[in-house]
Formats: structure tokens, C-alpha cells, sequence
């Protein structure tokens, strides 16, 4: 039990690289034997894929339900902020592709997948979703069918009798307190999952793509470092980084790994909830961007379109590059309504050069050979943003109402709030 204490007092992040640390040990040291350790990965990812429809659909219901007429909420903020990070991570994407240009080696292995045919058969899917079966909706995790249930469902239940709206609360806060187990549980899990990316995977495929991956992931991380915290500094002009930090440390590390946006919701809702921001924004915001907060996938889209088009020396004027970032932005909205995520829309931005569906299949399947990392980091910066941008937007509303506001002090305050509960 002293030992359990002793463990509880530790950070949820340390906790996290201290099972990171172990399992690339293991995974080095005794690969056979530790392979059966990977199970705690699939665990805990699943755990968090299941408890995390109905956390979203009780929550946003029970924050309709109680909220009060004229109380203002920041949705309009939020969501410009989202398309703005998607676009201009589209924009530095493309960039920084004509800055440092490379080329790949195509391959084979994604013949069988199919691709959308333009973007408005994504978007279409993605607003057919809005209209789902409720019950089909909660068991394949499609988020904007969720949403509009529970926003509908709210409102038809807000002149219901106060029992009835304390009930849906109350089932609110015990699946919040059962994401709380479950993120205790993220040690383990990160263990088995760095486990079996070590011993299945490795990095030697990966090899021949170095220069591409320096790209995407460069790119990314100057979107994480640079841009996203001067999309926050110009909103709230404080220092963001104390913020961007939190959000990449708790939200991004978790992503990361589990490489699932939808998993992650729990994660990023427990985070918004240390932070202190309002239950009735982030209920909302924090499953919605899981759906078109996208910037690491229209990352993705235009830096495989544009390694494509150098490979076969097309050449590219200005319009068309200022074309592919919208039309990556636009895409990268709709992703998650398509099985294969960014990869796959990876065929609709080809198309904007002419390149025949054939060969741009053909980077679809380098996409894959590289999303061990790809993946990662797109998940990572898509999901820790999500936080980000709620916690943007509610700030700057905050300071116009003419509140005392410190970035610094709010993210040690979440700290300290984390330390007390884990003692």
C-alpha cells in the first residue's frame, strides 16, 4: 500500500514515461517473452474507444439539459479556430515542401482500398452521419451523429422535471469517474503498446523514407511549436507556451501512442476539466474536434500530393498550391468519415495535378509503410490542439469580461489541482 501511495503522487505524465522507458526495455531486452505484455495496449485503448461514445453523448446531453437561458458559450470561437489551425497547418505544410522538395520511391499495397472520389463525397458522408441511427452511431463511435443526438435529446428534455435532469447528470459524472479509472490506467497501457510497436514494427522500414518523414514531422512540429502558440498568443496576448506545453504533455503523448483521435476524448475532457474551463463548451468542443480539427492530417495530404507531383516532375504554379491547402483543409475536415483517415484523401489532392488514381494509390501505400510514425505524430498534434484551441477560446472571452487571467498560474493551478487528487 505505501508502495501504491508512493506511485500515486507521481504525475500522470511521469507515470507515462516511466512505463514508455519500461517497455522499450522489455521490448529490446526479452522481445518473445514481453510480446505477451502487449495485451495491456489493447486494453487500454479499447477501454478508452467503449467508455468514450457514451462519455460524449451522456455529457453533451446533461450540459443542454442544465444550461441556463442567456449563459453564452464560445462554440462560434472554437470552431473558427479550428478551420484556421487546419488551413494554416495545410498552408505551412505546402510551404515547407516547395522550401525542402523530396521525392519517394513508389510502391505497391494499396490497390484494394478505396478512395473517395472528390471532396464533396466526403463531406456528404460526413453530414449523412449528422442523420445516423442513434444506436448505429454510440456503436461505431461516429461522433457527429452522437453530438446530434445528444444536442436533440438535450433539448427536448430541457422542461423535463428536475429528478430527470439531476439523473442524466448524475450518469454523467459516474461515466467521467470511470474515464478516471481508465486513465489511471494509461502507464500499463502505454507499456504494451510501446511493446508491440517495437517488436512488430521496428524502424528499419522506414529507413528509406527519412527524408519524407523529416518533412512531416518537421512540419508538424513547427505547426505544435510556432504556429498554434501564435494563434494563441495573438488571442489572448499572454505567453502560450506554458498552455501548449500542458496540452502537448497530457493530450498529445497519450494520442500519440494510442494513434486514435476517439480514444483520446476521455483523455483530452479530463484535461479541460483540471484546466478549469466550462463543462458545457468542452463537453461539445472536444468531440467535435476530434472530427474537423485536422491539421496533422491536411499536413499529411499535402506533403505526401506534393512529394507525389516532384517525383514525376509536374510542375506546380502558385494558384494550385493555394488551391491544394484548401482543398487539403476542406478534406482533412472530413477524414474521419473515411475509413483509412488522411491517407485516403490523399488520391482526391493528387487528382488536383493530374495524376492518375493508379499511382496516386501508389503513395497511399508509402503513406502506410510510414504510419508507425506518420500516424503518430498526426494524432499527437491533432488531438492535443483540441484542448488548445477550447482553452483559447474560453480564455479570451474570459479577459473581455474583464477577468484577472494568467495562462502561467491556470496551468500550474491544474498541476496543483492533479497533485491533491492523487494524494
Amino acid at each position: 500500500m505505501k508502495l501504491l501511495k508512493r506511485w500515486n503522487r507521481i504525475s500522470l505524465v511521469k507515470q507515462i514515461v516511466i512505463g514508455l522507458i519500461l517497455g522499450i526495455i522489455l521490448a529490446v531486452s526479452i522481445p518473445e517473452t514481453a510480446k505477451s505484455l502487449t495485451i495491456f495496449g489493447t486494453l487500454f485503448v479499447s477501454a478508452l474507444k467503449a467508455v468514450a461514445p457514451v462519455l460524449v453523448f451522456f455529457l453533451v446531453m446533461a450540459a443542454i439539459v442544465q444550461h441556463k437561458k442567456g449563459q453564452q458559450t464560445n462554440m462560434k470561437s472554437i470552431i473558427f479556430l479550428y478551420l484556421l489551425g487546419t488551413f494554416l497547418a495545410g498552408s505551412i505544410a505546402v510551404v515547407i515542401s516547395f522550401l525542402f522538395p523530396v521525392s519517394i520511391i513508389l510502391t505497391e499495397g494499396a490497390e484494394k482500398l478505396a478512395a473517395p472520389d472528390n471532396a464533396v463525397d466526403v463531406l456528404r458522408k460526413l453530414v449523412l452521419n449528422v442523420v445516423d441511427n442513434p444506436v448505429n452511431a454510440l456503436i461505431n463511435a461516429n461522433y457527429i451523429g452522437i453530438l446530434a443526438w445528444a444536442i436533440v435529446l438535450g433539448l427536448a428534455l430541457k422542461n423535463a422535471s428536475d429528478t430527470t435532469k439531476t439523473f442524466i447528470s448524475n450518469i454523467s459524472d459516474s461515466i467521467a469517474q470511470v474515464v478516471g479509472w481508465i486513465i489511471k490506467l494509461a502507464p500499463l497501457g502505454i507499456m504494451g503498446i510501446v511493446i508491440g510497436s517495437v517488436t512488430e514494427n521496428g524502424l528499419k522500414s522506414l529507413l528509406d523514407y527519412g527524408n519524407l518523414l523529416l518533412v512531416l514531422i518537421g512540419t508538424m512540429l513547427v505547426v505544435a511549436l510556432i504556429v498554434n502558440p501564435l494563434i494563441v498568443f495573438i488571442n489572448v496576448r499572454q505567453n502560450p507556451y506554458p498552455l501548449v506545453f500542458k496540452c502537448l504533455r497530457e493530450s498529445g503523448i497519450t494520442a500519440f501512442f494510442t494513434r486514435s483521435s476517439a480514444a483520446n476524448i476521455p483523455v483530452n475532457m479530463e484535461l479541460c476539466k483540471k484546466l478549469g474551463l466550462d463543462k458545457e463548451t468542452y463537453g461539445i468542443s472536444i468531440p467535435l474536434g476530434a472530427t474537423i480539427n485536422m491539421g496533422g492530417a491536411a499536413i499529411t495530404i499535402s506533403v505526401l500530393t506534393l512529394a507525389a507531383v516532384n517525383t514525376l516532375d509536374i510542375a506546380v504554379d502558385l494558384p494550385t498550391a493555394i488551391l491544394l491547402s484548401v482543398l487539403a483543409a476542406v478534406c482533412a475536415c472530413g477524414a474521419s468519415g473515411v475509413a483509412g483517415g488522411s491517407l485516403l484523401l490523399i488520391p482526391l489532392a493528387c487528382s488536383l495535378f493530374g495524376i492518375p488514381n493508379d499511382l496516386a494509390m501508389q503513395v497511399v501505400a508509402v503513406g502506410l509503410i510510414i504510419s508507425v510514425l506518420q500516424d503518430s505524430f498526426e494524432t499527437g498534434l491533432n488531438s492535443s490542439t483540441d484542448v488548445l484551441f477550447t482553452a483559447t477560446a474560453e480564455y479570451k472571452k474570459r479577459l473581455k469580461e474583464g477577468e484577472q487571467l494568467s495562462i502561467n498560474r491556470s496551468v500550474m493551478a491544474a498541476e496543483t489541482t492533479e497533485k491533491v487528487v492523487n494524494s
